[in-house]
């Protein structure tokens, strides 16, 4: 009994050391490869916004088109020059169909994997990892990645720096520092899920969602978003991703926001 109390602290020692800073901080010169020189926050950008911003507006554009024949209710709110352009991105896609109404019966559905393949020519996905006691990992599972392109997304409720988020980071390992001191808690199970699924529905608008949840369950619509489950790099293995922030704009098509993985806890900071 001792002897697997021990064991079972050891693990959870061995997955929390990577969150302790006095920890971290012994042991930053130990693996010089975990560490990327920022000489600003304002220059920590690996790729630009606008590129971040193209990438996300690809997938999920194929995404809507994919599942066209269920966005009816949104479409009845949408302005026509919008509805005409989706109308013609299918008449692209699906050339010689003609009529909209019998779509349903001609087009084929795609698996979310399928298009992100489709679109930027590779598909990632959870799995175990292949880091000792290191639980789950991301994996490529079709084609490959180029330099420089948006590989997931963290998901989770985004919390400022003054908001409660105590009883939710109790034995949480997925809650995610940003630079300016934004937390966001990428928990998809326990309160952390609850929390996330309340704001979600209070800040729907009729048929307009304004963030996705399906990442909280193993039917997930948006297939970039498994951020959370991106490990650190390891003595053995060396980092192959690395995180950047980005802000989504105001502007950002609001038809396409439910494949958004993040909400605000408070309804007024939205960002």
């Amino acid at each position: 009994m001792p002897g697997r109390l021990l064991r079972g602290l050891w693990q959870r020692w061995r997955r929390y050391k990577y969150r302790f800073v006095p920890w971290i901080a012994l042991n930053l010169n130990h693996n010089p490869r975990t560490l990327r020189y920022v000489p600003e926050e304002s220059k920590d950008k690996v790729i630009s916004d606008e590129d971040v911003l193209g990438a996300l507006l690809k997938v999920f554009q194929a995404l809507f088109l994919n599942d066209f024949n269920k966005q009816s209710e949104i479409l009845t709110v949408l302005p026509e020059s919008v509805k005409s352009k989706y109308q013609d991105l299918l008449a692209v896609e699906h050339q010689g169909v003609k009529l909209l109404e019998n779509r349903h019966q001609q087009q084929s559905t795609f698996k979310p994997e399928e298009i992100l393949y489709k679109t930027l020519g590779f598909s990632v996905a959870q799995a175990t990892s292949s880091l000792i006691s290191a639980g789950k990992g991301v994996f490529v599972t079709k084609g490959l990645v180029p330099k420089g392109a948006v590989v997931s997304m963290y998901p989770g409720t985004v919390y400022q720096k003054y908001e409660p988020i105590f009883f939710q980071s109790i034995g949480n390992p997925f809650i995610f520092r940003c630079l300016d001191g934004v937390l966001i808690d990428g928990n998809d199970k326990g309160i952390s899920k609850v929390v996330y699924r309340s704001c979600n529905g209070r800040d729907r608008l009729g048929p307009l969602k304004m963030s996705d949840s399906t990442w909280l369950t193993s039917e997930i619509h948006n297939p970039l978003a498994v951020g959370q489950y991106v490990n650190n790099c390891s003595n053995d293995r060396e980092a192959n991703v690395c995180y950047q922030e980005f802000d989504v704009p105001a502007v950002f098509p609001v038809e396409l926001k439910q494949y958004l993985p993040n909400i605000a806890y408070r309804y007024d900071k939205q960002r």
